[in-house]
């Protein structure tokens, strides 16, 4: 009991030297943090993805926390300044830094923090790389307890409750990562997808190409009032805001299999391969490269298995 004090005394102090992060209520009820078309570095901290939460007449779900603790600190007191209902659920929508460095400030009694079934093995695989580099990449010092798996895992489809408000939380296949999870809100027909959405700024790859065309061809026959990426602004014209991102990847996908059966090496699809789109996309000198590197060893290996 004493520890369990300790924590929140300890969160509250923190929660103190930090200014609230700015939020913007897009539906009713939803308030998101815009973060900025950013690489990752010692100046922003990685604070560059879309973190936010959803109220409802009881309690709080918090979605994504950021990428340092003070971001997390500051999404815990814009929380506050909104609402006075308490935090129950923290969803880490997958492993990405920028969505989980922040946990640590909800890290309080009555919180259970939600995941893929797939997340807590991707934070024990990579969280140790992940504390070693934040330091040098970002100028962050972390430790073990800054990775925080979720108590509760989710296999296919859970549903929480925040009074008066449902939310249904997707575990989905392979795609952006081997843990994505999205978040539906029936009240206000809002889907929060994460990084499963990129809006303005270059899809990153980091799971499967062919598992994310997948799951966008099977999501694209839903339609939503608001859709919510994990970069860029929330649209309201799904799917058709979709259509850059897959248009990407199927563009990877086509070029590389060519290349392939043309019996051309990595390197020069990494020279070659996608060029057409690069006004087209913030940051597409930063990620570009490792998406066709990805993509061509996907694809490569299919090509052996045919």
């Amino acid at each position: 009991m004493k520890i369990l004090l300790l924590l929140s005394l300890f969160a509250a102090q923190c929660a103190m030297a930090v200014p609230a992060l700015s939020v913007t209520e897009v539906r009713p009820g939803i308030y998101v943090h815009f973060g900025k078309h950013e690489f990752p570095n010692k100046t922003n901290h990685g604070a560059i993805a879309n973190i936010g939460f959803i109220v409802g007449d009881s309690c709080v779900a918090v979605i994504d926390t950021g990428g340092s603790p003070e971001q997390g600190y500051a999404l815990k007191k814009a929380v506050d300044r909104t609402t006075d209902k308490p935090v129950c659920y923290v969803i880490n929508t997958h492993v990405h830094p920028d969505h989980i460095y922040g946990n640590i400030a909800f890290k309080l009694p009555g919180v259970q923090f939600v995941g893929h079934k797939n997340l807590s093995r991707a934070m024990a695989t990579r969280g140790r790389y992940y504390i070693e580099k934040a330091n040098d990449q970002l100028d962050l010092k972390l430790e073990d307890k800054h990775i925080i798996p979720p108590d509760k895992a989710v296999k296919k489809h859970l549903f929480i409750e925040l009074g008066g408000r449902k939310l249904r939380l997707t575990a989905h296949p392979t795609a952006h990562t081997d843990n994505d999870l999205t978040v539906f809100d029936q009240n206000t027909d809002t889907f929060w997808m994460s990084d499963l959405l990129f809006i303005e700024h270059i899809p990153v790859i980091d799971g499967s190409l062919k598992g994310w065309l997948s799951e966008l061809n099977r999501m694209e026959k839903h339609q939503y009032k608001m859709v919510i990426p994990g970069h860029g602004p929330a649209v309201t014209d799904w799917p058709k805001s979709m259509l850059p991102e897959k248009n990407y990847l199927q563009i990877l996908l086509t070029e590389i299999r060519s290349m392939i059966a043309e019996g051309k090496f990595i390197e020069e699809a990494i020279a070659k391969v996608g060029y057409s789109e690069k006004d087209n996309w913030k940051l597409f000198d930063q990620f570009h490269k490792r998406n066709v590197t990805t993509a061509f060893a996907e694809l490569e290996w299919e090509e052996e298995n045919e």
